[in-house]
C-alpha cells in the first residue's frame, strides 16, 4: 500500500509502527479478525460463478445481490477482478468485484492487516464445504484459499488459525467432517507452520456454533462434548480449543450445556447485532454483558475473547427494504465505543468481526463510498476507504498502551 510520508509520520506518532512479525506462540494479547475468503466470480480458479456476490451464481443483477457493501478494488491484481455486468460507479466507470480464490487478493488483505496493526486472521472453514459435507464440491477452492492464507501470513508476518463453522451442517455429520479435516490439516503440517497460532505449545483451533437455540447453527451438549474430547485429548491432534457462539451463554439454565462451555479453553461470545438505544434512539453496541462474561470466564480458567463490530446491515441478503436491518456505524463511533469499554476492562485479546464480511455489512477492509447507484448499498458515508482499518489500528494501540486513552475517536479522516 502506498502512503505519503506525512501519513507514515502521523502513524508513528499516533499509534506506533505495526509489528513486523507477530508472536505466533500465544493467543493472549492477539487482536485477530474473522476472515471469510468465500467470494468467487466467473472465470476464476473455482469457476463457480458469482458465489457470495449473488444468489444466482450464473448472473448478477440488483434483485440477486447478497452483499451490502461494494469493495474498493483498485489495489487488487487485474486478473483477480471480474466486471459486474450492468454495474457502474457514479462517474460511469465499470464496477468490478474480486475473487478470494486468488493469491494476490489474499496477500493484499494480509498486507492491510499488517499495515493497520491487525495480528492475523481466523480463517473460516465452513463444515458444509469440507469433504463429507453437502457442498463438498467447493472444497478444492476452499483449500486453495487456505493455502493462500498460509502463504500470505508467512509473507506478512501475520498469524492464522482455522475456525470450523458448523452453520447449516447436519449435526449427524459434524463430528466426522470436522475431525477429519483437522487430522488432515495436522498431517499435512499446516498446524505446525511457524505462522500458525499456538497457545501453551498447542495449535489453536476454533469451532463456531456453540448455540443452544439456533436451529441452523445448533450445538447439543452430546456433540459439543464429543468434539471437545477429540480436540483436548493428548496426542498428535490435540489443540487449544476456542468456542464461539451464544452471546447470552451465561443465562442458559441447562446445566449440561453450561458444563460443556466450561470445558473450553477459550470462548468468544457473538455480540454482532446486539445494540442499545439512548433517548435519541441512537444505537450503540451492547457491552453490558462484558464484565460478567470476563468474570465468569476467569472463574473457570477460560480465556474470554470479546467480539467487536463496526455496524451491521443485511438488507440485500435477506431481501428486506433498504435500511430495515441497518445498525449505523456513526462514522466509526459505534466501533470506537467498544474499544473504550475493552480498555476499561483491561482486555487485549479481541475478535474483530469481520474483515471481509460485506454480506452482513460488518466489513473492516477497504470499501468504496461511491458504489453503483442502480441498487441498494451501504458505504462509508464519504469517509476514506481505509477509515475502519485506521480506527482498528488506533484502538489496538490504545489497548496496548501505545497511545493515550481517548473516550472519542482520536484521529480525523
Amino acid at each position: 500500500m502506498s502512503m505519503l510520508c506525512v501519513c507514515a509520520l502521523a502513524l508513528c506518532l499516533s499509534a506506533g509502527a505495526a509489528d513486523d512479525v507477530v508472536d505466533a506462540t500465544t493467543l493472549r494479547g492477539r487482536v485477530m479478525c474473522g476472515y471469510q475468503g468465500w467470494f468467487r466470480c466467473p472465470g476464476d480458479a473455482a469457476d463457480m460463478g458469482w458465489i457470495h456476490w449473488s444468489g444466482d451464481p450464473n448472473r448478477i443483477v440488483p434483485g440477486t445481490l447478497t452483499f451490502e457493501m461494494w469493495p474498493e478494488t483498485s489495489e487488487y491484481p487485474a486478473d483477480a477482478l471480474c466486471p459486474a455486468p450492468g454495474f457502474v460507479h457514479p462517474d460511469g466507470t465499470q464496477a468490478y468485484l474480486f475473487s478470494s480464490d486468488h493469491p494476490g487478493v489474499v496477500t493484499k488483505h494480509f498486507e492491510w492487516m499488517r499495515d493497520y496493526g491487525i495480528d492475523g486472521a481466523w480463517l473460516q472453514q465452513f463444515a458444509v464445504d469440507l469433504p463429507g459435507g453437502p457442498l463438498e464440491d467447493r472444497h478444492p477452492s476452499q483449500r486453495r484459499v487456505r493455502e493462500h492464507v498460509r502463504a500470505a501470513a508467512a509473507a506478512t508476518g501475520r498469524v492464522w488459525a482455522v475456525c470450523f463453522d458448523i452453520a447449516g451442517m447436519d449435526a449427524g455429520l459434524t463430528y466426522d467432517v470436522v475431525t477429519r479435516a483437522w487430522r488432515q490439516l495436522v498431517d499435512e503440517g499446516a498446524a505446525a507452520d511457524d505462522r500458525y497460532l499456538h497457545e501453551g505449545g498447542l495449535p489453536v483451533v476454533q469451532i463456531w456454533g456453540f448455540y443452544r437455540e439456533n436451529m441452523t447453527n445448533h450445538m447439543e451438549p452430546a456433540l459439543g462434548n464429543r468434539l471437545i474430547d477429540f480436540f483436548t485429548s493428548p496426542g498428535p491432534y490435540q489443540a487449544y480449543l476456542v468456542g464461539g457462539g451464544d452471546w447470552d451463554w451465561r443465562r442458559h439454565d441447562d446445566t449440561e450445556w453450561q458444563a460443556m462451555i466450561r470445558r473450553l479453553d477459550a470462548y468468544a461470545p457473538w455480540n454482532i447485532g446486539n445494540y442499545s438505544l439512548d433517548e435519541a434512539n441512537v444505537k450503540s453496541a451492547s457491552t453490558q454483558t462484558w464484565p460478567g462474561d470476563q468474570e465468569e470466564c476467569a472463574a473457570h480458567g477460560i480465556l474470554w475473547i470479546p467480539t467487536v463490530y463496526p455496524g451491521f446491515s443485511w438488507d440485500n441478503l435477506t431481501r428486506q427494504p433498504p435500511g430495515s436491518s441497518l445498525i449505523e456505524r456513526r462514522g466509526g463511533e459505534f466501533l470506537w465505543e467498544q474499544f473504550v469499554e475493552l480498555h476499561r476492562l483491561g482486555c487485549d485479546t479481541v475478535h474483530l468481526s469481520i474483515f471481509d464480511e460485506v454480506d452482513e455489512g460488518t466489513a473492516l477492509f477497504k470499501v468504496t463510498s461511491e458504489p453503483p447507484e442502480n441498487a441498494h448499498f451501504v458505504g462509508y458515508d464519504g469517509l476514506p476507504s481505509d477509515w475502519y482499518l485506521r480506527l482498528v489500528r488506533e484502538g489496538i494501540a490504545m489497548l496496548r498502551g501505545k497511545r493515550p486513552f481517548s473516550e472519542t475517536i482520536p484521529i480525523v479522516p
